[in-house]
């Protein structure tokens, strides 16, 4: 009887031992590097401007906080704002505003999240994940289409990856 109680008692102080470790008052988590941030948005643009556009590229960080943002000198007024918050959503929703934009189309479970202020569900933002975390989000406005906005973002995350991968 003494060994069962002995053994529960173990058992016991073991497991909140685990949650106190895991419901501490502190925590931690990584973020991007503010240069880190400008070099995936010179990386983007590059990619945009070898397809022949001029788009505005935005990160934010793991919060929606403006990091970086250029806009090519022929990009639309409104390609900054736009690139905002399509990075912006993208590390709200965390997932990739293409993606968003299917499963939020009318008629589907998720057509209410386009109704969030701030949220924007077109192609050209995507969450930046290091070492299984997400870290920020790169939004993409100007080239002709969602899709082709969103392989500048990837271009731009790919090309500052190794720096976040460590």
């Amino acid at each position: 009887m003494f060994k069962k109680t002995a053994m529960a008692a173990a058992l016991a102080v073991g497991v909140s031992g685990a949650a106190a470790a895991q419901d501490e008052g502190l925590i931690s988590f990584k973020i991007m590097n503010p240069d880190v941030a400008v070099e995936l948005a010179k990386a983007g643009l590059e990619s945009c401007r070898a397809g022949g556009y001029q788009v505005a590229i935005v990160v934010v960080d793991r919060f929606g906080n403006t990091q970086a943002a250029i806009r090519d000198r022929f990009a639309g007024p409104h390609t900054v704002e736009t690139a905002r918050r399509k990075a912006w959503t993208s590390v709200s929703f965390r997932t990739d505003t293409l993606a968003m934009a299917d499963l939020a189309k009318e008629g589907q479970p998720q057509w209410g999240v386009r109704f969030v202020d701030g949220a924007l569900m077109l192609g050209g933002g995507v969450p930046v994940e290091a070492r299984g975390s997400i870290v920020a989000g790169v939004g993409v406005s100007g080239a002709p289409t969602g899709d082709a906005d969103d392989v500048c973002a990837r271009d731009g995350i790919e090309a500052v990856i190794d720096q976040l991968e460590f």
